[in-house]
């Protein structure tokens, strides 16, 4: 078994497919909201799950997509757009438009990227643009994600 180093150096980082990305990143992104949902008032376990599932579904992320892009560097971007631009190999799940699983595999992809990166505090600040409500993310430039 590999030894797993981390932060991955860039061409290792180069290497991984958008979809890979994106399967890191659906993780650490899920991570995230449970850690944040756990340290909020005590609640039974079945609605700290219901709590998390609504907010970590595909129409959830992609409006957290929507309120994070125009924060992001040029490299962010890049990566960005290269995992909602990823080929699909199956049908977005019932309830969620393609464009809206688009988005969120490109969040995804975003989030797996700065972990692998060891891009923590990078990672953190934009999670918490993505939880702000949606005025309170002031808008860098007026590109659409």
């Amino acid at each position: 078994m590999p030894e797993i180093t981390l932060p991955l150096s860039d061409a290792a980082l180069r290497q991984q497919s958008a979809l890979a990305l994106a399967y890191i990143g659906d993780c650490v992104y899920e991570l995230l909201v449970r850690t944040e949902q756990l340290l909020q008032e005590p609640m039974k376990m079945s609605q700290l799950h219901r709590r998390t599932t609504s907010q970590v579904k595909a129409t959830a992320q992609a409006e957290a997509a929507r309120r994070v892009f125009p924060l992001l560097t040029e490299e962010e971007k890049a990566v960005f757009l290269r995992g909602r631009n990823t080929k699909l190999h199956h049908q977005a799940p019932k309830g969620t438009t393609t464009a809206e699983y688009s988005q969120a595999t490109a969040l995804e992809a975003l989030f797996g990227w700065l972990y692998l990166a060891g891009r923590q505090e990078r990672l953190q600040e934009l999670f918490s643009a993505c939880r702000a409500a949606p005025m309170e993310a002031e808008p860098a430039s007026t590109a659409k994600p």
